[in-house]
């Protein structure tokens, strides 16, 4: 493990910047090729105390582009695959399915057949991380979702992902590719797209928006800070066995109706509004179709084989990532309005 070439897909998003990041810092030694599209959730503004660094590079292609995944295993010998990249939010996928059974589904397996491919007859020292959601086991009323939790998913994108899944174990068994999986629960932080909860009712608070919640709010989800989840990641390419599935959770659940409260005092506290004034904003809607009531994780696997475990207090947590929407209004504004890609489009242009 003294040298490695890590490809990491959808190195631009949330948590893939957040690995990219931390690879990079954490392994000088690795030369870390982060492959991203830039669709509207990819920015490359989240990498930018990294972008110059001799051990990174960026390579901006599809997954469904098996010419630019071949050249790029080809150019930079690729040992390990960590595959974030995949559309990930519930209500786009329940409006267009088509495009999330495409991206997460068939550009997963044309990823797999070119590490396939590009490791054949030479298996050893090689892996493919595949990062899934605890999205495809569906909803639980009592007890924790465990690695051995029949699969049951309710949308188009877990649907998506639980494919993405199977075809992954598949090549493992069917070919001997080596492959893990990690399944894991809402993820909060930095440099999360507005469209996710809690940074969508941080923008709205700070705008004085409506704060839409769905049904009554009690959906209840585990929640783990993203920078805790990508010391896992790193903990699992390094410590994790191949053919295994890990889950990965916080083990700190909330309904959505209480989280929703905390991020209202938190910000009225930390703009000097009078307590209340966001609160008053909460808004109740129709409910999306299909919304699973519960996810719980049962994380006992991941910790007691690789030693990895959550760190940040969730309040703690939720007051940094306040903190950091409200300092970065700038990046908010540049994501929303696709202004950042006007930059990287210009600095990418003629590589």
């Amino acid at each position: 493990m003294s040298s490695k070439n890590i490809l990491i897909t959808g190195g631009a998003g949330f948590i893939g910047s957040h690995v990219v990041r931390l690879f990079v810092k954490k392994y000088p030694e690795y030369r870390i090729i982060n492959l991203d599209s830039l669709t509207y959730a990819g920015n490359l503004e989240n990498l930018r105390d990294i972008e110059n660094a001799p051990n990174y590079e960026f390579v901006r292609a599809s997954i469904l582009d098996m010419d630019a995944l071949r050249q790029v295993f080809q150019q930079y010998s690729i040992n390990g695959v960590i595959h974030l990249a995949a559309e990930s939010h519930v209500d786009r996928s329940i409006h267009n399915p088509d495009e999330f059974a495409m991206t997460n589904i068939i550009g997963t397996i044309r990823l797999l057949k070119v590490a396939q491919t590009a490791w054949h007859g030479n298996m050893e020292d090689k892996m493919f991380y595949h990062i899934s959601t605890d999205e495809v086991y569906g909803s639980i009323e009592d007890g924790y979702f465990t690695e051995e939790t029949p699969i049951d998913p309710r949308s188009p994108y877990s649907a998506s992902k639980a494919s993405s899944d199977h075809f992954v174990v598949a090549f493992n068994n069917s070919y001997g590719l080596p492959s893990m999986v990690s399944r894991c629960s809402n993820n909060y932080g930095p440099y999360q797209f507005p469209e996710k909860l809690i940074p969508l009712m941080i923008n709205n608070m700070v705008n004085k928006k409506p704060l839409p919640v769905y049904g009554k709010g009690e959906n209840i989800r585990d929640w783990l800070y993203v920078e805790d989840h990508a010391r896992a990641i790193d903990t699992i390419f390094h410590k994790g066995k191949s053919g295994e599935v890990y889950n990965i959770g916080g083990n700190n659940e909330w309904k959505n109706i209480d989280l929703v409260k905390m991020l209202c005092r938190i910000v009225d506290e930390k703009l000097n509004r009078e307590p209340g004034t966001s609160a008053s904003l909460i808004t109740y809607v129709t409910d999306r179709p299909g919304h699973d009531l519960r996810y719980a994780i049962d994380a006992s696997k991941v910790i007691s084989e690789t030693g990895w475990r959550p760190t940040t207090d969730f309040a703690e947590g939720l007051e940094k990532t306040v903190e950091w929407y409200l300092q970065n209004q700038q990046w908010l504004s540049h994501v929303t309005s696709g202004e950042y890609l006007k930059y990287y489009e210009k600095m990418y242009a003629n590589r």
